[in-house]
């Protein structure tokens, strides 16, 4: 038990990273960005490339993390000049990704066994192998927490947030909306490609299939972690996605030790997904009724 609560702790940090990136697209920006589902496996394809190749792992996990906001940037570019479809612009680059990951990796998957990662620096620290990894995503987390929260008080942090809840007023306030939901979307592809690199150096190899469904594991532990927590604030908002990443891997770990298949890991998330959604309906009627 202490050890699926050890590796949903890992998962839910890692992946609470890619959360929060949905967060920003989903909820302060109000768009629904398919990118991802290409942008995490663009992380992981670019971080493993180039620490094969002999790259230091951290200047890896820094250029993944631009590739990322690039794949963003190229998004919102669609949907503000191209004036494409939210939804169509990240199909879009979410299928020209594939071919290009692919093309980055030169072959299906990357593995990353023998090379130095993020992890083996932890190791060289002289910090105990069972805490490594949460340590490390632990520190991760907080700087870009710390980051997220600083940067949504400031000016350019309201634009962002007044484009995603009433566009017509931002651009009456005279805010660039285009521009906000080219910053924001580049941000939030930035981050879902930083936990990609990461979660790649944590198993062990990338491979171009990974991000199947990130979107959805996302949008799960985004409304997971909003229902237990609501909207009180920036910082409980930024902190509900790494909660909620949380609670769905130990979900998710929990159904595995009930003997439910890896097969059934799609349509369980779905299931999660819909219930934390139904939910808030629920507890009005509850209350109505009361």
């Amino acid at each position: 038990m202490l050890n699926m609560l050890v590796t949903s702790l890992e998962q839910g940090l890692v992946f609470g990273i890619m959360a929060m990136g949905v967060y920003i697209t989903f909820k302060i920006l109000d768009f629904a960005d398919l990118t991802v589902d290409g942008s995490f496996p663009l992380g992981a394809a670019v971080a493993s490339i180039l620490i094969f190749k002999g790259f230091n792992p951290a200047l890896a996990v820094i250029i993944a993390t631009i590739a990322g906001m690039v794949a963003g940037y190229i998004t919102g570019f669609l949907n503000t000049k191209g004036k494409i479809t939210g939804l169509l612009s990240g199909i879009l680059t979410m299928t020209a990704l594939y071919s290009i990951n692919l093309r980055v990796m030169g072959k299906s998957n990357v593995t990353l066994l023998n090379a130095n990662t993020i992890f083996t620096i932890m190791e060289e620290s002289f910090i105990p192998q069972r805490w490594m990894f949460i340590i490390t995503f632990i520190v991760v987390v907080m700087i870009i927490k710390l980051f997220l929260d600083s940067f949504l008080k400031t000016q350019i942090g309201f634009a962002l947030r007044a484009t995603g809840d009433n566009p017509r007023m931002a651009r009456a306030l005279g805010v660039n909306t285009d521009a906000m939901k080219l910053l924001g979307l580049s941000i939030s592809n930035g981050l879902v490609a930083l936990s990609g690199a990461l979660v790649a150096q944590y198993q062990g190899f990338a491979d171009v299939g990974m991000g199947i469904g990130t979107v959805v594991a996302g949008l799960a532990s985004v409304i997971i972690g909003e229902m237990i927590m609501g909207e009180r604030g920036i910082f409980i908002a930024t902190l509900s996605p790494l909660l909620g990443s949380f609670i769905y891997r130990l979900s998710i770990g929990i159904a595995l030790r009930l003997g439910f298949s890896a097969t059934d890991l799609k349509l369980l998330t779905t299931i999660l997904v819909i219930v934390a959604l139904f939910t808030p309906q629920v507890r009005k009627l509850v209350r109505s009724s009361t």
